[in-house]
């Protein structure tokens, strides 16, 4: 376990170092929990929470008050990993001048120690200015998913030549505003070795193949915890779900059979000082 919270400094660092980032989703108190006495870098407060918590078809739906109130409840069990806080769609589009002042929510209201975004070089002005303000930020470029509708589907990019030239300038974009690291997802893990050789902050991967600076995924795919399509970059480290509903379903079944709650799970009451039995109720 880490005994000094992880700094923004320390991650631009490992790219010196060569030690590897970990970093992983959270989206409430008892995942904070959980997460807080491992050597995880990075936990991000990631708009993926409304899928996997809040049951939305994809990040679109997300508000800054739902990010916020999210960010909030991981702060209070996570003490160790850097904090990066998620920016949902619109909440940094419409003007640079909103985008700092969401950005400062998550500093002020929510305890979050960065924040991250999405696009390249048409959020490079937002990204310096939010960095202006005193408030790192984490840039995230490659199949970015507020974009899903722009891109047809949750499809990776940079396959073709000009499409490889761009997120290379979108990583260069980023780099020069101030970002302190990037995210990248959904793309060749060729195309991802350039990136990370060519610019001088650490690079993270989702989908990005093995020679990133580190590499990200979101809890609730890791613990198994998810249903249907999962992607190919997707690691299961358990099977979560599956235990869960079968200590559900054993729970149903013994209390229908009358075992649950036996007499360990039941308070007993020494009654000497009730009256004796006299054939008459305690009323």
């Amino acid at each position: 376990m880490k005994t000094k919270p992880v700094t923004v400094p320390e991650i631009l660092g490992r790219k010196a170092s060569g030690k590897k980032i970990t970093a992983l989703t959270a989206c409430d108190y008892a995942f904070a929990r959980l997460l807080d006495p491992t050597a995880v870098d990075i936990v991000l407060v990631g708009d993926s929470l409304g899928m996997v918590a809040l049951g939305y078809e994809n990040t679109l739906p997300v508000t800054m008050d739902e990010m916020i109130a999210h960010t909030r409840a991981v702060r209070r069990g996570l003490h160790q990993a850097l904090l990066v806080g998620d920016m949902p769609f619109m909440s940094y589009q419409v003007s640079v001048e909103e985008a700092v002042k969401n950005a400062g929510r998550f500093i002020q209201e929510a305890g979050a120690a960065a924040v991250k975004l999405e696009g390249g070089q048409r959020a490079a002005e937002t990204v310096a200015a939010i960095v202006g303000a005193g408030i790192p930020v984490m840039g995230h470029i490659g199949l970015t998913p507020q974009s899903v509708h722009q891109f047809g589907g949750y499809r990776v990019q940079g396959k073709t030549f000009l499409d490889a030239r761009q997120i290379r300038q979108d990583a260069r974009h980023l780099e020069k505003a101030g970002a302190f690291a990037l995210v990248l997802e959904g793309i060749p893990a060729d195309l991802a070795g350039e990136i990370t050789a060519d610019v001088k902050i650490p690079t993270i991967g989702i989908g990005a193949g093995p020679l990133c600076d580190g590499q990200i995924l979101v809890l609730h795919d890791l613990l198994g915890l998810t249903d249907g399509f999962t992607p190919k970059f997707v690691k299961r480290y358990a099977e979560l779900g599956a235990l869960a509903r079968e200590a559900v379903e054993h729970y149903i079944e013994e209390v229908q059979a009358g075992s649950f709650p036996a007499r360990e799970h039941s308070y007993q009451v020494a009654r000497e000082d009730w009256p004796a039995k006299t054939g008459k109720n305690c009323g």
